[in-house]
């Protein structure tokens, strides 16, 4: 398969000297050393032009280039830096013809000075012959000299000295001073005046190689902003050769135009706005336009990454001081079996298992890579372009350029003919021209404009195609009507467009205050649910005063989510995430209402044992309770009865207590104050005494009464707790 060849790129690259990649062969061929640069037998860069664009509305574009190689050549392409990361992630190369792909060399980050510097002629800062000629000292050259009259010109062969300069007499009292070229010849030394010299040619060919690559690199720095790529190829013979990448591109955007009149269906023309911002012109390349959401994202594969790596310090060892041994003694078994520190012998470490292939490729036999599949499937609908052509013509005569058709999760757009656009320039192309099915209506909602609906069509995408999201600009047969907006529409797919107010129809919609009314009551373990049924009515009122008649869609808030369900009106014709549409018919002149009934349960529950008698009773006259729950709370308000008895009970006896503590104080205070002589002394003795025989009575009725109480309490806690109707 052609498209295994791209595996054997490797696209490593140096910008300064003389770069040796290793190409990875068809497997059981040999690897070679080929020199990325200064090659001899590379024969002048040649000229892919774009052959290909695909766009996505995603935000980049496919783009490929085609053409003829001879021999060994050289491809030199030009991207903004700012496209250099996507080239480097998605660029693919093909060597159709039984050649090979030698290398990709791009220019680095580098300043061109500091990449000037690298080779053997340092060409920066504008050098003059002279500054040249020094750097190469050593080296051997051939120099042309004028020659005598009516002689051949003068070749002199020599290895570089030195440059001097030297003041010469220009007349008898002018000097000028000249530049002298110093070479050692077989003859001896030999000066040379290099305003006389004609040609200087460099002997050794890798400096002439080094010279020739420092001046592409200053032909290429002209452009900042701009990076030099280039491709070789390698291979006998004159071959087609394919290149392909990804780079970011302006979105292609659509318009529609919408034709309505009264005797014909809806006519809809849409056009594509497509736009070169290359500095490169396109002339008659395939184009196809992709409606589809890919996953696209940047990664910075450009600029140089190093890992950080922890700095490890050596280890210092202290001096230390002879030691010295005492007698020796018998070594401890226990510590022989466990072994000394640093004696004891090293466990095996397992080697890593590594699982899977080698990278580089797949192996012979093997199955062609997951990718290439896709790739495959993305040259075939490339080749597809450009061999259906559109049978309608609109109402005023331009064609659809575009054939559509589904590809896996995406939709796109076969420009059916070679696109040619000047660089930098945007250009419009018919991408449907086609007539859809349509129902004019009248749009009304509140949010939107609270009196009058809108004017709009209910239509069909017949087009067979996918209908990018885009503005729509609506004609009443010639004259301008508004314009609309839509979204992304598939086939068939049915959608609502609005283009103007509809002024001669009004909607007043009214809001009753709402109702609420119990519909059940049930009981379980103790604990009472009721649910009450809420109500809500709105009325729209509505009045044709046009003379036509009306179709009127009314968009309902949708409140699904809340509860809220439809009752008791007709069904709607429609139903998104946030609205219901309502069709209703309204003749000319006429008026009409139409209502919307909502309902919507609203439970409550209540802990039977923290309600006090008066909510038992509320609960017992309700009819919507069942007669079986009503003998229960029945039966709970006399079991609680008994348990109000015993508190009553042990209410009074704890009062009489505290009644009898405070008159206790009382007549001890009056003893402390009374002589003991006195006869009123004897009294209040004697009634505290009795006072004291009542408090114990009382006592052991309180005992009695608060066990009772627990037990009357956790009887009808028990009893609310099993009340299950």
């Amino acid at each position: 398969m052609r498209w295994r060849k791209l595996l054997w790129l490797v696209p490593v690259v140096a910008c300064g000297g003389v770069a040796v990649a290793v190409i990875q062969p068809p497997p059981g061929g040999p690897k070679t050393a080929v020199p990325i640069e200064g090659k001899g037998d590379v024969k002048p860069a040649t000229k892919l032009p774009i052959t290909q664009v695909v766009l996505f509305n995603s935000g980049v574009g496919f783009f490929a280039r085609s053409g003829e190689v001879d021999g060994n050549a050289r491809v030199d392409l030009t991207f903004p830096e700012t496209d250099i990361n996507d080239l480097l992630k998605s660029m693919t190369l093909q060597d159709l013809d039984k050649g090979r792909i030698d290398s990709v060399s791009y220019d680095s980050r580098e300043p061109v000075a500091r990449t000037l510097a690298s080779f053997a002629i340092n060409l920066d800062n504008n050098p003059t012959m002279a500054q040249i000629l020094t750097q190469a000292r050593g080296e051997r050259v051939e120099v042309s000299l004028p020659p005598a009259a009516g002689a051949q010109p003068v070749t002199v062969v020599g290895t570089i000295v030195s440059l001097e300069k030297q003041k010469v007499p220009a007349g008898k009292e002018t000097v000028l001073e000249v530049e002298v070229l110093n070479l050692m010849t077989a003859e001896g030394l030999r000066a040379v005046k290099l305003g006389e010299v004609l040609r200087i040619k460099f002997t050794n060919p890798l400096l002439e190689a080094e010279l020739k690559r420092a001046l592409e690199v200053l032909a290429l720095s002209h452009d900042s902003q701009k990076k030099s790529v280039s491709l070789n190829f390698a291979g006998e013979g004159k071959r087609r050769v394919k290149v392909s990448y990804v780079v970011e591109a302006p979105v292609w955007k659509t318009s529609y135009r919408l034709v309505l009149d009264k005797d014909t269906a809806p006519f809809l023309q849409g056009w594509a706005m497509v736009e070169n911002p290359t500095d490169e012109d396109w002339g008659g390349v395939k184009m196809a336009l992709v409606s589809g959401r890919p996953i696209s994202f940047k990664m910075d594969l450009y600029n140089p990454l190093y890992v950080p790596r922890p700095t490890v310090e050596p280890e210092l060892f202290a001096s230390l001081r002879p030691p010295t041994y005492s007698g020796g003694f018998a070594k401890d078994k226990a510590a022989m079996a466990m072994g000394e520190p640093g004696n004891a012998p090293m466990a095996a470490s397992p080697a890593p298992a590594f699982r899977g292939k080698a990278s580089g490729g797949a192996p012979p036999g093997d199955s062609a890579p997951r990718g290439e599949a896709k790739m495959a499937q993305e040259m075939k609908f490339a080749e597809t372009m450009g061999q259906e052509l559109s049978k309608r013509m609109d109402l005023s005569g331009v064609s659809s350029a575009a054939t559509a058709s589904q590809l896996g999760d995406f939709f796109q757009y076969l420009i059916e003919f070679p696109v040619s656009l000047a660089r930098q320039k945007s250009a419009l192309l018919p991408i449907v021209n086609k007539p859809i099915e349509g129902t004019r209506v009248s749009i009304y909602n509140a949010a939107v404009q609270p009196k009058h609906p809108l004017l709009g069509l209910k239509f069909k995408n017949t087009t067979g195609g996918h209908l990018s999201q885009g503005p729509v600009t609506v004609f009443e047969g010639s004259t301008y009507a508004g314009d609309a907006r839509v979204l992304d529409i598939q086939p068939n797919e049915e959608r609502l467009i609005a283009y103007a107010i509809d002024l001669g129809t009004e909607v007043i919609p009214q809001y009753g205050p709402g109702s609420t009314a119990i519909t059940s009551v049930k009981a379980n373990k103790g604990i009472i649910t009721t649910v009450r049924k809420f109500r809500e009515v709105r009325d729209y009122k509505i009045t044709n005063r046009s003379g036509t008649d009306r179709v009127l869609l009314i968009e309902h808030p949708n409140r699904t989510n809340q509860g809220y369900k439809v009752v008791e009106t007709a069904k709607p014709t429609e139903e998104t995430a946030e609205l219901f549409r309502f069709q209703t018919p309204v003749a000319a002149g006429k008026s009409a209402e139409f209502k919307v009934v909502e309902e919507r349960n609203l439970s409550e529950t209540i802990l039977l044992s923290s309600l006090p008698d008066d909510r038992i009773l509320f609960f017992l006259g309700l009819n919507e309770a069942s007669p079986a729950l009503k003998a229960k709370l029945k039966e709970a308000l006399a079991v609680k009865a008994k348990w109000d008895a015993v508190r009553r009970d042990l209410q009074q006896v704890s009062a009489a207590l505290q009644a009898i503590t405070v008159d206790q104080d009382r007549i001890r205070k009056n003893l402390k104050e009374t002589p003991k002589e006195a006869p009123v002394f004897d009294t209040w003795l004697k009634k505290l005494s009795d006072q004291e025989k009542e408090i114990d009575a009382l006592t052991a009725k309180q005992k009695q009464f608060t066990a009772d109480e627990v037990v009357t309490r956790r009887a009808y806690e028990e009893f609310l707790a099993a009340i299950s109707e």
